[in-house]
């Protein structure tokens, strides 16, 4: 089934000429790379001189690693990371709550967005007014090799996109050199009231099936489906990982559930899983301890 995301013949303006922005800081587009194609399927051209806006908070963080820090133009009040550079990074809201004006007066060729974390309206609305939208989708951790490549061949950084994957072939190498461990079943859980966990087609659960642990299937279709605690459910999972976002999970909820189902319940850092872009290298080395905390957990 098509996603109506990646579905929308509005999102498919890559490749139109850009309307005319004089006030706008110059840049020199030349011929596409064959990879620079984005989640829809959009080709870009290189622009090194662009004026960008990142609706994605880890993204945000890869640009700003990759030296892109002094061209982006705007970000969300959730894109955080790195402190000292997004400080001085006027903000246009949050990833869903996007303010569509202050985005047009930054007057910005490239915005940044990403199929899980902002809508398609926002899209929309945004491919309406702004020269390039780069659509992203990284669905498995090996996914942030195209990401990284994507974002350093269309903005002029391809050098420092290769030593970025370079370090991050070297971590999930690392990762995957690990004997195998027994096979687990874990409910991840974002949310509560209502209670929201992850289905098998999201890049956590690619995250934790690189460990070789898979998550429970559930009827609701979504990506992020609701659930309740039943005794079927506990029949299922090994154990309960409660991450700190997007919903702040705290050791005091783990404590609180584990007392209330009997079945192991650890915290986890949602970055860490969720992340991808730079937080990714350092997510891989973090599955690896984590791998060994759950299993002294279960014992």
């Amino acid at each position: 089934m098509k996603d109506p995301f990646l579905d929308s013949p509005r999102l498919r303006l890559a490749d139109r000429q850009p309307e005319e922005h004089p006030a706008q800081a110059p840049f020199t587009p030349t011929y596409p790379a064959p990879h620079l194609v984005d989640a829809t399927g959009a080709t870009h051209r290189p622009a090194p001189g662009a004026r960008i806006v990142c609706l994605v908070p880890s993204i945000t963080e890869l640009l700003c690693d990759l030296g892109l820090g002094a061209q982006l133009v705007g970000r969300t009040g959730f894109c955080i990371h790195p402190a000292a550079i997004v400080a001085s990074i006027p903000k246009v809201g949050g990833t869903k709550d996007v303010n569509l004006a202050k985005i047009r007066q930054l007057l910005p060729t490239h915005v940044i967005v990403n199929i899980d974390e902002n809508t398609r309206p926002v899209a929309e609305a945004l491919a309406e007014f702004v020269p390039h939208l780069v659509v992203t989708h990284p669905r498995a951790p090996r996914d942030n090799l195209a990401l990284a490549r994507l974002m350093g061949g269309i903005f002029g950084k391809e050098a420092e996109a290769e030593r970025w994957c370079a370090q991050f072939e070297r971590e999930l190498a690392a990762l995957q050199a690990l004997q195998p461990g027994a096979e687990r079943t874990v409910l991840y859980c974002i949310w509560r009231d209502p209670w929201m966990t992850i289905s098998p087609d999201t890049y956590i659960a690619r995250m934790l099936g690189e460990l070789g642990w898979q998550v429970p299937v559930f009827t609701d279709p979504a990506r992020y489906p609701t659930f309740a605690w039943t005794e079927d459910l506990l029949d299922q999972v090994d154990a309960v990982l409660l991450s700190t976002e997007p919903y702040r999970f705290t050791e005091a909820h783990v404590e609180e559930l584990a007392g209330q189902i009997g079945k192991p319940v650890m915290l986890v850092d949602g970055e860490m899983m969720s992340w991808y872009g730079s937080r990714a290298v350092a997510g891989l080395g973090y599955l690896r301890a984590l791998r060994g905390k759950l299993e002294q957990g279960i014992g």
